[in-house]
């Protein structure tokens, strides 16, 4: 029994090791859009025309602070917003000519309703195309698209920020993952963790890599070059992807010919959707995570056991080496259990949180398993991709 605890444990540890130091130093954290305050934002020569297209159903309680943070937005160049009414239930269109009329910069705004969704789409590219289309039929044909969700924030200059990167860089695609909303205890325990299991998955330094395969987006902000969207396909290529940032990505890394994309984090640019409760978290979370696995039990399988030793094992030869005095054991499983906690500090202090939520991502872990596993019995009982009062169960 101790021999088979003592080469778990130093598998663990050997996993932690490699995570650390070969998985892109994704835990690291440095991969972010400086905030505006610590650096000058460049001028460049010709400030390029940005369509900004939200796709939104049922947001009026969060659009007016949202939609102004975009009309307010401080960029010298031509800037149009979209705002595609995805046939919501509440006052969002309504809500949305009513917030841009109380702004000077009104005629900027531009709402339009999505016709009806066809069965091989999902709700929110459909409304995203219907958006683009509509942009493509005026006289405005912009350099860059910005797709954003109805729940953001964005930053006085973020859009600005964006397109220097993109100009500078000669970036085909610029993402941000926003900062989610960690103000209640269920986000303060869920949500550093939905991130950094995010960049552990796609590590940010790989994405930003030009020569490796790994592609990933932030589908709350994409700044895509107009011609390279139409050169991959369009949207329609993605028409029904679940995890449709991801697949934009991946799409132009594959079949663009410039296959440079970026995608970092923010502290300034800000997601205002809340997660009240754990309840809210699970079902956000459990919408996708088997999409994640290609709807593959097997890759269940496989992904159960990976998260019990990865993040589990520790814990375990810490109980035994204390109750049965194995000291080899206890010694690894201490230092692997302080590899997992400085992994995971980074996230923790970019939320602005006590280091002690550090030492919580063995049990929110498990939490996430029980998550991944619930989304593969939602999807075997029918109910799988359930978002906003859809269902989208077979949909890759």
């Amino acid at each position: 029994m101790q021999k088979i605890i003592l080469i778990t444990v130093i598998l663990n540890l050997i996993i932690w090791i490699y995570l650390l130091i070969f998985r892109g130093k994704f835990w690291l954290v440095d991969q972010r859009l400086l905030p505006a305050s610590e650096t000058k934002i460049k001028n460049i020569e010709y400030w390029p025309s940005v369509c900004v297209i939200i796709p939104a159903r049922n947001e009026a309680k969060l659009l007016r602070v949202t939609l102004n943070s975009l009309l307010n937005q401080d960029y010298p160049g031509n800037l149009k917003i979209i705002l595609v009414d995805d046939h919501s239930r509440d006052d969002t269109g309504l809500v949305a000519r009513c917030t841009a009329q109380q702004s000077q910069n009104f005629t900027k705004l531009e709402v339009i309703s999505a016709a009806d969704l066809p069965s091989d789409w999902t709700g929110k590219l459909w409304a995203i195309n219907q958006g683009i289309n509509y942009a493509k039929q005026q006289i405005l044909y912009p350099d860059y698209f910005l797709l954003t969700d109805a729940d953001i924030e964005h930053f006085p200059t973020n859009i600005r920020q964006l397109v220097v990167k993109a100009e500078h860089e000669n970036l085909s695609l610029v993402s941000l993952m926003v900062k989610l909303q960690c103000e209640t205890l269920a986000e303060e325990l869920m949500i550093p963790a939905f991130v950094f299991f995010f960049q552990k998955l796609y590590p940010f330094r790989w994405v930003n890599n030009p020569q490796n395969s790994t592609a990933a987006a932030a589908g709350g902000c994409i700044l895509i070059r107009h011609q390279v969207l139409d050169q991959v396909g369009g949207i329609e290529v993605i028409k029904n992807a679940l995890i449709d940032d991801c697949a934009l990505a991946k799409v132009v890394k594959e079949k663009s010919t410039n296959k440079k994309i970026w995608l970092g984090l923010t502290s300034e640019t800000k997601s205002r959707r809340s997660y009240p409760d754990l309840m809210s978290i699970w079902n956000m979370v459990a919408r996708t995570a088997f999409t994640q696995l290609n709807y593959s039990p097997f890759l269940l399988v496989i992904t159960v056991i990976g998260m019990k030793l990865v993040y589990f094992i520790p814990s375990l030869a810490i109980i035994f080496g204390v109750i049965y005095g194995w000291w080899k054991v206890l010694a690894i499983a201490l230092l692997a259990r302080l590899l997992m906690f400085l992994a995971y500090l980074p996230i923790i202090r970019f939320y602005q949180l006590s280091p002690m939520y550090a030492m919580s991502l063995p049990t929110v872990a498990l939490i996430y398993t029980l998550i991944t596993i619930n989304s593969a019995w939602r999807h075997w009982q029918g109910q799988g991709g359930y978002w906003k009062g859809r269902v989208y169960q077979s949909l890759f």
